[in-house]
């Protein structure tokens, strides 16, 4: 693009139709006040909304080359000439050498004070070109890792002091005290935070620190600097510091809890630490307690949602939500509670631990250390006087019983089981001691449902749905006719993995009088299902299915979800 250099840039633009005179006048006025770049304002503002369109423009009439520095394959010999603390201060990164040559892409080119520190470190000419500053920012982070620049900031301070292996005990006011420990471990919220994961996995192992996100229920590597490993005793007792844990004991399990605000949303987030032979393995999980979703958002098809919706309603009865850790049960009933917490009822809660906040309802945290346990709980949740009581799980004979005795004298109870579908819970029930004509009695329903991720609806596309998938999920096609599907090609809004965001799947078995009369004659779960099938019940493949020719999901992650149940 040819641009004329010394046409001023607020009138460039306007002459190029991508701001109007008036955007312009409101802008300088902005400067007057800020000191800032034009161009800075201008994006600010949101009157030029495409950097790749206007930092071309701006490339051109300033003298100097506009790089797209996302599509580079920047060579690691060439990364590694600037030192990443270099790199993240200017946000400025190497792209090219070519002899004596080294060519810098900023957002910032004329910028002296960058120039001259590159001078200091490189003996060669140096050649600026321009970047987006969100560009160069996530390439820094890219190939030096996140955080790299705290703990190049680090080593130099360790160096100093010497090795961590060369003490046993490790100096607690030092650490409380050091920022940088403080500000790496922010980073690696906030990073977590931006890339929507749920969980955050610090690993050791003998010569290095694996940290990995879990993104859509999927592991991903974070990219962390390679001598992290040097600080991983002081990144773990900051952080049992941070949760009120032990800072001494390494050798036993531990579990906590801190609290921390990113931006409008509050944080809750669990800790838990597991002693290995390279030290101790963390486990941060992210929950955020003020976001809850309503039935509506999450995945139930039309006819699941008319049933869930009138089994809530219901003024007695329990209704099971089953499924493996990580299925989203406890996310269903929050939103079930949600859909029914009103004035006119009293709902209490006892849960292991407490994952979401809900305002208007009682909520109980059990304690085994101090026998306060869910069947302990149950019995003194009797005397408040509920008319809803959720609990968090069912896992022996004796909460199983008080469960039902609760629902069988007039109250409204949800819970959670481990099985594979729905079915599976009449015989997790059966197989704790429960009575047949218990759970003819008072369940209402058991809801299997697993959760898929979301084809990505920034680069979604049509494609051809191979028929041994459509088989594998028990899809009828008959004909020669290629059936349609969709996929995600992958792109910058869903990190190159085609998904973003999770939905469920569901498999609603209700309690007919059929279902029951089989209940009662003690019938393998597997005879259940096919019978519920019979009678209406669509499965996890089916829901699967329906989702795959809708477009929300793919063939591929619906087995992926529910392969468990075919082995």
């Amino acid at each position: 693009m040819t641009v004329e250099r010394n046409i001023p840039l607020g009138q460039l633009l306007i002459e190029k139709g991508l701001i109007t005179p008036q955007q312009l006048q409101a802008a300088l006025e902005e400067q007057q006040v800020t000191r800032e770049r034009l161009g800075c304002v201008l994006l600010r503002f949101g009157f030029i909304s495409e950097e790749k369109v206007f930092l071309p423009l701006l490339a051109g009439q300033i003298g100097c080359e506009y790089v797209d520095v996302k599509t580079l394959d920047i060579p690691e010999e060439i990364i590694k000439l600037l030192p990443p603390k270099f790199a993240s201060h200017y946000n400025a990164i190497p792209i090219q050498q070519d002899g004596d040559v080294l060519t810098i892409a900023t957002p910032f080119p004329f910028d002296l004070s960058m120039t001259d520190a590159v001078e200091t470190l490189w003996a060669g000419r140096i050649r600026t070109v321009l970047s987006s500053a969100s560009d160069v920012a996530e390439v820094i982070r890219q190939h030096y890792g996140i955080g790299a620049e705290t703990i190049d900031a680090m080593m130099g301070t360790k160096e100093k002091k010497g090795s961590p292996q060369e003490s046993a005990v490790t100096d607690i006011l030092e650490i409380d005290s050091e920022a940088s420990i403080g500000k790496f471990i922010n980073q690696v919220l906030l990073e977590a935070y931006n890339r929507r994961a749920t969980d955050i996995h610090i690993e050791p192992f003998e010569d290095a620190l694996r940290v990995r996100y879990r993104v859509d229920g999927i592991l991903s590597d974070a990219q962390a600097p390679s001598n992290i490993w040097v600080f991983r005793d002081a990144i773990n007792s900051r952080i049992k510091i941070m949760s009120r844990l032990n800072i001494a004991e390494k050798r036993l399990p531990q579990d906590g809890r801190f609290k921390v605000r990113v931006g409008g949303a509050q944080l809750d987030l669990r800790v838990s630490f597991l002693p290995t032979p390279y030290g101790e393995s963390v486990v941060i999980r992210l929950l955020n307690s003020n976001r809850l979703f309503d039935l509506t958002e999450l995945g139930l098809s039309d006819e699941n949602l008319r049933i869930l919706d009138g089994l809530i309603r219901k003024p007695h009865g329990i209704i099971f939500v089953t499924g493996p850790t990580g299925s989203g049960k406890t996310t269903t009933l929050y939103s079930c509670l949600s859909r029914i917490n009103h004035d006119e009822h009293k709902i209490i809660t006892i849960e292991d631990p407490i994952e979401y906040q809900l305002k208007g309802v009682v909520q109980l945290q059990i304690n085994p250390a101090i026998h306060f346990t869910f069947a302990s709980g149950l019995r003194s949740m009797l005397r408040h006087d509920p008319d809803v009581m959720m609990v968090g799980e069912v896992r022996d004979l004796e909460t199983a019983e008080i469960a039902i005795q609760i629902a069988l004298t007039g109250h409204l109870v949800f819970s959670t089981l481990h099985t594979n579908d729905a079915a599976s819970g009449v015989t997790r029930l059966l197989d704790m001691g429960i009575e047949p004509y218990l759970i003819s009695s008072a369940v209402e329903c058991f809801i299997a449902q697993r959760l898929v991720r979301r084809i990505c609806p920034k680069c979604k596309v049509r494609v051809q749905l191979d028929r041994q998938l459509a088989r594998d999920l028990g899809a009828v096609t008959g004909g020669l006719s290629p059936i349609e599907a969709y996929a995600g090609r992958g792109c910058e809004f869903c990190n190159g993995s085609g998904f973003y965001g999770r939905q469920g799947i569901y498999e609603f078995l209700v309690l007919r009088d059929e279902i029951k009369e089989m209940i009662a004659q003690k019938m393998p779960c597997s005879k259940i299902k096919e019978k519920a099938v019979t009678l209406g019940m669509k499965t996890l493949l089916d829901d699967g299915w329906d989702k795959v020719l809708k477009g929300v999901t793919t063939a591929e992650e619906v087995l992926r979800v529910t392969q468990e149940d075919d082995q």
